[in-house]
């Protein structure tokens, strides 16, 4: 007899919600459009502030560097003040620094202005599932299931609000996020209430104590390679396509819409078939490949490797953050602040690094480095695949009562 799919639990009952997960939901959106909103306006961005596209692309650098590090902090500020609070303060930063971002004069403020929103961006994006879970009808997997789904949605939408407000002005798209976090904001002051707080307090060092565990370490390891070429892709892509914002919101809309079909709907099956760790290791050098060609590739390639990278990144969140939650003992809060303490900084590093690759070379190099990260990612996996047989043999759901409380 076929083995229930684990997300089928409870999938029904995602419609049906209280208010409070749907305003952290629609907020969660949002906060994801936020990682996206800035590619096809980075060109904009570039001419209107005289800047370089090394220079630009620090707005990432800026904004995943302190993203990293603030996940050492969130563990610790929500286990004492609470989820609600946590998430005020998370969405009171992005709205202020957001708005002040569309008012930058030059491209170093507007890199400050973009680590002021980091730090927002991770105190509200690594407590929202948590939340989610606690306050959704239905089981975990259906607040699973619309957090991933709130996740993907805001990965396809940010490149478009982000073309159809930056065709005006590479200020609005700014401008515009703000004024939706403080909508977002509004509704889960007025509906969500209090949330229980964890009995234990975590310290500021328990995620660093958690990759002490073989596990845990390979697989943020792993993943660490595998940032390195997602953020390629949706840093430095914008580049090399160099097309207007709205042709270039089209394509990244069509990658964000790939991102969350695969990661909801196709990675839970992948695994139940094959198992956690072929899917991995496969999805991984297919990008790998994929980013390669899309370096070599004329124009229409580029278009199209870039869409289809969408698929592999939809499928490698999901195995990625699955792995990260069941693998070891520690508790999934603090698993995951390790865990992607890690990652993040990956993310930091490759839209710094790619356009400066370039300029020492040619514009293919970096997307063969990238699609050597992607391939060393896949090498750790198999390496270590013994530390990782916990989760690997099949996908499971999360056992009732131990919801996963990982950030993509």
């Amino acid at each position: 007899m076929r083995e229930k799919d684990p997300f089928d639990e409870g999938a029904g009952s995602i419609l049906r919600q209280p208010r409070a997960v749907w305003a952290t939901a629609g907020a969660s959106v949002v906060a994801f459009m936020g990682i996206g909103l800035v590619d096809p306006i980075l060109p904009s961005i570039a001419q209107g502030l005289h800047a370089t596209p090394s220079q630009v692309s620090l707005l990432f650098t800026s904004y995943f560097l302190i993203t990293a590090v603030a996940m050492l902090v969130t563990g610790f500020v929500s286990s004492r003040v609470g989820g609600r609070r946590t998430l005020l303060a998370g969405l009171a930063l992005v709205i202020v620094f957001a708005a002040l971002s569309g008012t930058s004069g030059s491209v170093g403020e507007l890199v400050g202005f973009r680590a002021g929103w980091g730090l927002g961006n991770a105190l509200f994006v690594s407590t929202s599932l948590a939340v989610i879970v606690g306050a959704a009808a239905g089981g975990s997997a259906a607040a699973i299931l619309l957090y991933e789904s709130a996740l993907g949605l805001g990965m396809a939408c940010g490149p478009l609000v982000g073309a159809v407000l930056g065709d005006a002005s590479w200020r609005y798209p700014f401008f515009g996020t703000a004024a939706l976090m403080a909508i977002g904001f509004l509704c889960i002051a007025a509906f969500l209430k209090d949330q229980p707080r964890p009995a234990r307090k975590t310290s500021l060092l328990d995620p660093l104590r958690a990759l002490g565990h073989g596990g845990l370490a390979s697989v943020a390891a792993s993943a660490f390679f595998y940032n390195y070429a997602f953020f390629t892709v949706l840093a430095f892509t914008p580049f090399v396509l160099d097309m207007t914002p709205y042709r270039s919101g089209a394509v990244f809309f069509a990658w964000g819409v790939l991102l969350a079909v695969f990661s909801v709907l196709v990675a839970p099956r992948l695994q139940e078939r094959f198992g956690s760790l072929r899917v991995l290791g496969a999805s991984l050098l297919l990008l790998a490949a994929d980013v390669v060609v899309l370096g070599y590739g004329d124009h229409t390639t580029a278009v199209v490797c870039t869409v289809l990278s969408g698929a592999f990144i939809g499928v490698n969140n999901t195995v990625f953050t699955e792995l990260a939650l069941g693998v070891s003992d520690a508790p999934r809060p603090v698993a995951s602040a390790g865990y992607n303490f890690v990652r993040w900084f990956a993310a930091a590093a490759a839209p710094w690094l790619a356009p400066r690759i370039e300029e020492w070379s040619d514009v293919h190099l970096p997307f063969v480095v990238a699609g050597a990260s992607a391939a060393v990612g896949a090498g750790i996996v198999v390496a270590r695949r013994r530390s990782l047989t916990r989760e690997a043999e099949e996908h499971r759901a999360p056992e009732a009562g131990s919801p996963a409380l990982a950030a993509n």
